[in-house]
């Protein structure tokens, strides 16, 4: 049944993708907000569509502890699934994205105008530097910067070390860091044809003030978000984590997603 489900979703959803990037191609000269607008309602047809096929759902926990002023949000990357939700959570957030997905025909065009940060993560410190130039005037606009801290989707049990770009941000922009815990790779899993329904849990923690040091803060927020994800992954039956102790963690250059951002 999940196979079935499954093979009936990925049709109708790459389907129903392709066709609105080509007959909505032309609104991409029209003014921001409408393709915001666009953006919006077709990740809102798209959560329908997990609903219904997939019998996928998700919550939302702690939602008051969202800033109402401008923040970093560092989330939690398992799955493609929760690059389709930051729209609908925050309005007109910032992600942060490999430049090679501004290169894709007409999806990366859309890409660009729905404010998207690009880096070249081979560039490593020029990559941070970048992120944190793009970063500014968004921030003087009062829209969340999204960084996936660990630079790439990591499955529920699996470890990979926190990547320095967000310490970046935060050291200069001097804003506060929302961690977004989340446990979607129990139900979509990165590169698996099959995903399951139920219901996927995100849950923003305690915003980390500005004036933490590099240590300090980086060990604060993957102890927190960390362990707050694995937490939520073995609820719904995934895995535990095997973390290395704080002094053996390594933190490497910038920190963007690998895959399809929205």
């Amino acid at each position: 049944m999940r196979f079935v489900r499954s093979l009936l979703f990925n049709a109708v959803f790459y389907a129903w993708t392709a066709f609105l990037c080509v007959a909505l191609i032309w609104t991409i000269v029209l003014p921001r907000r409408w393709v915001t607008w666009e953006l919006r309602t077709y990740l809102a047809t798209v959560a329908f569509l997990e609903r219904t096929l997939l019998g996928l759902d998700y919550q939302v926990l702690d939602r008051e502890k969202v800033p109402a002023s401008a923040f970093i949000l560092a989330a939690k990357h398992q799955s493609t699934w929760e690059t389709f939700k930051l729209h609908g959570l925050f309005g007109e957030p910032v992600i942060v994205v490999k430049r090679e997905l501004m290169r894709i025909p007409i999806w990366g065009w859309f890409l660009k105008r729905a404010f998207a940060i690009s880096i070249d993560r081979a560039a490593h410190a020029r990559a941070v530097r970048d992120i944190v130039e793009q970063a500014r005037p968004h921030i003087e606009a009062g829209r969340p910067i999204v960084i996936f801290p660990q630079g790439t989707r990591t499955a529920p049990g699996d470890y990979r070390p926190y990547q320095i770009g967000v310490f970046a941000l935060y050291k200069t922009l001097k804003l506060p860091v929302v961690p977004m815990a989340l446990n979607s790779g129990v139900f979509w899993p990165r590169h698996s044809f099959i995903k399951s329904p139920g219901t996927i849990t995100i849950r923003f923690l305690d915003p980390i003030p500005p004036g933490l040091d590099r240590k300090a803060f980086m060990t604060r927020l993957e102890d927190t978000l960390e362990g707050a994800s694995e937490a939520l992954a073995l609820e719904a039956g995934g895995p535990p984590t095997a973390r290395p102790a704080p002094g053996q963690r390594g933190h490497g250059a910038a920190g963007a997603p690998d895959e399809h951002a929205a």
